[in-house]
């Protein structure tokens, strides 16, 4: 493989990310403004352009990198397909891509580019966390290992947006995400302080996801 065809699934991880992050913490951003006073509606409209906005970059980059925009796909990924070679660099380009995602965000809003004031690494925080990262995980790899790939642009998006709603931690299910939302001081924040738990829950949760999919699929393609 030359080096053109290297480089551009890296590209696609990055700018996924890139633009997912922006999503999620603009949208959130928009609905802080537009909703100053309903913390639910914020929410919901939050919800409603990540599960959007997810959709349809899953659908635009999966031919070119699968489409992962978070390390514990590309981890889930590489045991089932043993493409461990990637996991740093597609895990390096997905964590630049939310950082730099969170900061357009904010320079969209002319909002200050600041560390997350926002806690929430509560036990019951964690618990969604991990419940959230399994379930997606789930989803995309049972999809994958029936020949059902192509439906997780939508099933990705509708799972993440319902997840919102139904986890106490509004389903942050991504380590990359969670440090990109670190740099922004908004709804869709989360304290640095928080991250290291959420993360580590999100691998406890990939790896419930993976155990489980590996047994309803046993004899799957991957």
């Amino acid at each position: 493989m030359d080096r053109t065809e290297t480089l551009r699934p890296l590209t696609a991880e990055f700018l996924g990310s890139l633009l997912l992050a922006a999503v999620v913490i603009g949208s959130g951003i928009m609905a802080q403004r537009l909703s100053p006073d309903d913390v639910g509606l914020q929410l919901l409209e939050n919800a409603f352009a990540t599960a959007l906005g997810l959709g349809v970059l899953i659908l635009l980059l999966q031919p070119i990198s699968g489409a992962h925009f978070n390390p514990v796909v590309t981890l889930a990924d590489a045991f089932l397909t043993r493409a461990w070679r990637r996991v740093a660099p597609f895990a390096a380009a997905q964590i630049v891509g939310c950082i730099a995602g969170a900061i357009l965000a904010n320079a969209m809003f002319a909002a200050p580019i600041a560390w997350s004031t926002t806690e929430r690494a509560t036990p019951a925080h964690l618990l969604s966390e991990i419940i959230a990262t399994a379930g997606l995980v789930l989803v995309i790899f049972v999809l994958a290992r029936t020949g059902r790939g192509a439906l997780a642009p939508v099933a990705v998006g509708a799972y993440i947006g319902a997840a919102y709603f139904f986890t106490a931690s509004t389903s942050f299910a991504n380590p990359a995400i969670t440090i990109g939302r670190m740099f922004s001081d908004t709804f869709a924040g989360i304290a640095p302080a928080s991250a290291p738990g959420f993360v580590i829950a999100q691998l406890i949760g990939g790896a419930l996801g993976l155990a489980i999919t590996v047994w309803l699929t046993p004899k799957h393609a991957d």
